[in-house]
C-alpha cells in the first residue's frame, strides 16, 4: 500500500489518499472502512444516452465518485472489495443521493475521508504502508493425494493452491501405478511452488506432511531441480524446512506454527507472533489462572486496574457497525498501550485469529494476578460476538 496524502485534523477529522498495490491491501482497505465513511474513487457507471432522432442506447463511462458508505462486501478467495453508497457529491453522469457500488482496483488511488480517526485505524495504515510487511512464509501442508498451497502474509492466511490426486494402492508384485501417480501429484505440488511463491519476499518455506510424505517430497523436489537445472529452486534450498503436521488439509497450519523449532525459525514474523502469544495465553490460563482473562467486561477490569501486559484483541471487533461499541474496543487498546502494555491485534483470516474469536475476540496476560470477577457481572462482550 502506498500513502500519497494524509491531512488529519487535531480534532482527528480528516482524510487519506492511497495506492493498493496487492490483493492483501483491500484486506487493509476492507479493515480501514466503516459505514458512514466518505469514498472517492474512480469507477465505471453504465449511462443511457439519447440521440438526436430519439433512439436511447448505453455506455459504460469511468468517472470519478464520492460515496456515503453504507455496505462493505470482501471476497477473501479472489480478495476483493465492493463498497456501496449514495453519491454525495455533484457528477454529471450520477445524480445527487444515487446509490452506486465501487468495485476498488489495485493501482489506483482512492481518497477516504472521516470524521474521526482513531489510533487502530491509524496503526493500520502504518502497518500496511510498510515495505518490510510482506508475506514472508509459505507453507505446503500434504498428505498422499492432498496438498494445500499457503502464504502467510502479517494481515492473513492465503490458500494459494490446492492440489488433489487419487494415488491407487500399491499391488502384490507391482508399485508402477503408485509410484507413476507419486511422481505427478509431485510435480503438480512443485509447479504450484514455482506459480505462487515470490522467493525474493519469502524468507522460509515449510514443508509438513504426516510420515515421510515431506521427505520423499524434497528427495523428488531438488532431484528435478537438478534435472531442469532450476537455479530459483537450487539458490533457495536453504529457505525450504520439513516439519511434522497430523494432515495434509490447512488446519494443521496452527499446529505446524506453533511448533518451537518452527517459531524460532520464524521469530521476526507476525504470525509466528501471534501463535506464540496465544500459547503463553493458554499456559498461563492452564497454570496461573487470575494472570489470564477473556472477555470485554474482565479485560477493561485488568486494563483499569493498569495490570494487563499483553492484550490479545481480534481485528474484527475494529469492524463493528456500532460505534460507541467500536470505541470502547479502541479505548482499551490506547489504555493498554499508555501503561507500557504490548497489544497484539489478530488477524480474524489467520488460524490464530479464529481461535481468538471463540474467546470473544479479547483476551489478556496480566503483571499480575487479580481476583476474578463476580459471577454477577454481566460479560457485555459476548453480544459482540
Amino acid at each position: 500500500m502506498k500513502l500519497l496524502h494524509r491531512d488529519i485534523e487535531k480534532d482527528n477529522a480528516g482524510q487519506v489518499t492511497l495506492i493498493p498495490e496487492e490483493a492483501e491491501d483491500m484486506w487493509h482497505t476492507y479493515n480501514l472502512l466503516q459505514q458512514g465513511d466518505s469514498l472517492r474513487a474512480s469507477t465505471i457507471r453504465k449511462v443511457q444516452t439519447e440521440s438526436t432522432t430519439g433512439s436511447v442506447g448505453s455506455s459504460r463511462v469511468r468517472t470519478t465518485l464520492t460515496l456515503c458508505v453504507e455496505t462493505i462486501d470482501f471476497d477473501t478467495q479472489a480478495c476483493q472489495l465492493r463498497v456501496k453508497g449514495t453519491n454525495i457529491e455533484e457528477n454529471q453522469y450520477v445524480k445527487m443521493g444515487a446509490y452506486h457500488t465501487i468495485e476498488l482496483e489495485l493501482n489506483r488511488k482512492f481518497t477516504l475521508a472521516k470524521k474521526s480517526w482513531d489510533s487502530v485505524v491509524l496503526a493500520r495504515i502504518d502497518e500496511a504502508c510498510d515495505p518490510t510487511q510482506k508475506a514472508d512464509v509459505a507453507a505446503v501442508v500434504m498428505q498422499e493425494g492432498l496438498a494445500n498451497l499457503v502464504l502467510v502474509t502479517p494481515a492473513m492466511t492465503l490458500l494459494r493452491a490446492k492440489v488433489e490426486l487419487t494415488i491407487p494402492r500399491k499391488r502384490r508384485g507391482s508399485c508402477t501405478q503408485h509410484e507413476k501417480a507419486l511422481e505427478r501429484f509431485y510435480d503438480a505440488v512443485m509447479q504450484a511452488i514455482l506459480r505462487h511463491v515470490n522467493f525474493d519476499v519469502v524468507k522460509c518455506i515449510l514443508v509438513a506432511s504426516p510420515g515421510f510424505v515431506k521427505d520423499q517430497f524434497m528427495t523428488y523436489l531438488f532431484k528435478e531441480a537438478v534435472r531442469q537445472d532450476n537455479k530459483v529452486l537450487l539458490e533457495n534450498r536453504p529457505k525450504f524446512m520439513m516439519v511434522h503436521s497430523s494432515s495434509g488439509h490447512k488446519y494443521s497450519l496452527k499446529e505446524i506454527l506453533s511448533d518451537p523449532t518452527v517459531t524460532n525459525r520464524l521469530s521476526d514474523t507476525k504470525a509466528a507472533g501471534e501463535v506464540k502469544a496465544l500459547e503463553d495465553f493458554y499456559k498461563m490460563l492452564q497454570h496461573e489462572p487470575d494472570r489470564a482473562f477473556y472477555g470485554l467486561a474482565h479485560v477493561e477490569r485488568a486494563a483499569d486496574a493498569l495490570a494487563v501486559d499483553t492484550l490479545l484483541v481480534s481485528d474484527k471487533l475494529f469492524r463493528h457497525q456500532d460505534v460507541p461499541t467500536r470505541a470502547r474496543y479502541v479505548r482499551l487498546v490506547d489504555k493498554v498501550r499508555d501503561s507500557g502494555g504490548i497489544v497484539r491485534i489478530f488477524s480474524s483470516l489467520h488460524v490464530s485469529g479464529e481461535q481468538l474469536t471463540q474467546l470473544s475476540g479479547v483476551a489478556a496476560i496480566l503483571r499480575f494476578p487479580i481476583a476474578d470477577v463476580s459471577e454477577g457481572e454481566d460479560d457485555s462482550s459476548s453480544e459482540d460476538d
